[in-house]
Formats: structure tokens, sequence, C-alpha cells
């Protein structure tokens, strides 16, 4: 990793472990737990194990406002089930046609095309019913579901897919890429930045600083997504190694290289920590230290 992009030191790191655990532990109290071979289907897919950066981000938000992770618990878990229906979809044959996903079969593979569908599809829906149950303010309900929505759907998530797709067919140009990687993996990790910053009632400028550090931080995470995907293993990555090239997307590294990849993740990580070092200095320790890790990470 580039020298210029410091290892974070946090007590934030100490957390993690029980975040994440809150977080899934969360999720599946919220899944039917029958035998029905439908309901072991959505928890396969809900509580494989994962990365959490969404949730996580959330939480770390919530501790720079002070708000409490019994509030955070619902959109945080809201923006994990949304993005778990979307690696559901998008490993379908249909779209990426991956047969693996952290690190085990596809949903598909494992049942069938058509389940793996109203999986996704009963995921999606689900997230927004989380959100309906949080014991808050029904208007912040109402704007987590508006941000959610924002962030998941045609000018977010859905529509960066659609780029995707059409970068399968012709070679984006640079904007076209960042719009993609924008709509695609940045809305919607922003989504959950913002949630909690409607949680806790955040100025207007504060909520513009969360909002540029979530764009900038999103594509970071592509960035390193493009660089992971040529120079890790199957196995490192717990999905095909290759498969952007095999589908023959665009990506950062297809189109500007690996030299210069590098050097935009840099770029967007310092923008991102001096995005929210106008919140507060020194800079709250959990966004910086995921920020780091997000760069960084070798998976």
């Amino acid at each position: 990793m580039p020298p210029s992009i410091p290892s974070a030191s946090s007590e934030f790191v100490d957390r993690i472990e029980a975040y994440r655990s809150r977080v899934e532990d969360f999720i599946a109290r919220q899944l039917p737990g029958t035998e029905a071979p439908f309901h072991q289907a959505l928890r396969y897919a809900a509580l494989g194990e994962g990365k959490r950066v969404r949730p996580l981000l959330t939480y770390a938000t919530g501790e720079a406002l002070g708000i409490k992770s019994d509030i955070l618990d619902y959109p945080a878990a809201a923006l994990e089930i949304m993005h778990t229906y979307s690696l559901v979809h998008d490993d379908l044959p249909a779209m990426d046609d991956d047969n693996l996903r952290r690190g085990r079969p596809t949903v598909h593979v494992v049942w069938d095309e058509a389940t793996a569908i109203l999986v996704g599809d009963a995921l999606q829906t689900l997230a927004f019913e989380v959100l309906t149950r949080a014991p808050v303010d029904p208007l912040i309900i109402r704007d987590w579901i508006s941000i959610l929505a924002v962030g998941a759907g045609q000018g977010g998530m859905v529509g960066g897919q659609i780029l995707d797709m059409a970068g399968e067919q012709r070679t984006l140009n640079e904007q076209e890429l960042r719009q993609m990687h924008d709509g695609k993996t940045g809305k919607l990790i922003s989504a959950g930045i913002l949630m909690a910053a409607r949680a806790g009632n955040a100025s207007e400028s504060v909520t513009a600083c969360l909002a540029e550090y979530g764009k900038h931080i999103g594509l970071a995470f592509q960035i390193r997504d493009d660089i992971l995907d040529v120079t890790q293993s199957t196995d490192m990555l717990g999905k095909p190694q290759g498969s952007d090239a095999g589908n023959r997307k665009s990506t950062f590294v297809t189109l500007l290289g690996l030299d210069e990849s590098t050097q935009q993740l840099k770029a967007h990580y310092q923008s991102a920590i001096q995005s929210i070092g106008r919140i507060s200095q020194p800079a709250p320790d959990g966004l910086v230290y995921l920020a780091s890790h997000i760069v960084q990470r070798n998976k």
C-alpha cells in the first residue's frame, strides 16, 4: 500500500467486532427462522460472512454525533440487507454470472436462479420494513426511507449497475466510470452515513461534510476493489479473481492503469479525511480509521 496512506491508530478498532456481531445478530432477528427452503436461502444470503463496511460507517458516524447504537441498529441493518440483495442479483447469470461470493457458492448455485431472484426481492423490501420498526420520530423514519431509496434506486446503485453493464459492451470514459461507481457503490455507502446524520439531527454543514466524505470513500472503495481484482487471488478475495476482466468490464485499472489508479485512491482518501476534518479536530476517530482500512484492505 502507498506509504502516504498511514495505518490508522484508533480506539474504534477495538469496537469493530462488537459492532459486526451487533448488526449480524440484529439482522438474524429480522429473518424467519423456519426450516422452509426459501427461509433458509434468505438466511444463507443475509448472514454470510462479510466485511460489514457500510454498517460500520453508520456506527462510526453515530459515535461522532453522539447517537445511541440502539437507534443506529435499524439503519445499519437495513443498509446491509439492501447491499446483500444487490450482491445476490449481481451474481446471477444475467448479470455477472459469478459462482462464488464471500468465500462460498452463490445463492443461485446452491438453489436456483428463480430462488435467487426472489431472495433478492425479499431482502430489498425487508430493508425498508426494518426502518419502519425503529423507535424514533416518524419523520426520521420517512427521511431514512428516502435516503435509502435514493441510494439504492435508479439514481444510485441500480443506475450505476446499468452503466456497469454498458461498460461490458464499450469502454467507458473516466467521467462515466466515476458516475458508475458513485452510483453503484458510493451512494449506498453514503446512505448509511447520512441516515446516522439524520438520526442525530446534524446541521446542514456537518451533513454536507459527511456526504462529501461518503462520496470520496465510496470511490476509494471501488478503486481498491478494481486494484484487488487484478492483484489478489480468488482464495483471498472470496470471489472469482479477474472476473471484471473476464466480463470485459470497464474499471479504473483497465482505463487508467495500476499506477494511476493507486494515485487516484490516495487522492480520494486524502479528500475524505479533509472533509471530516472540517467537522472536528481531530477528525472523528472511527471515520478516520475506516477510511484508512478501506484503502488498505486486501479483500
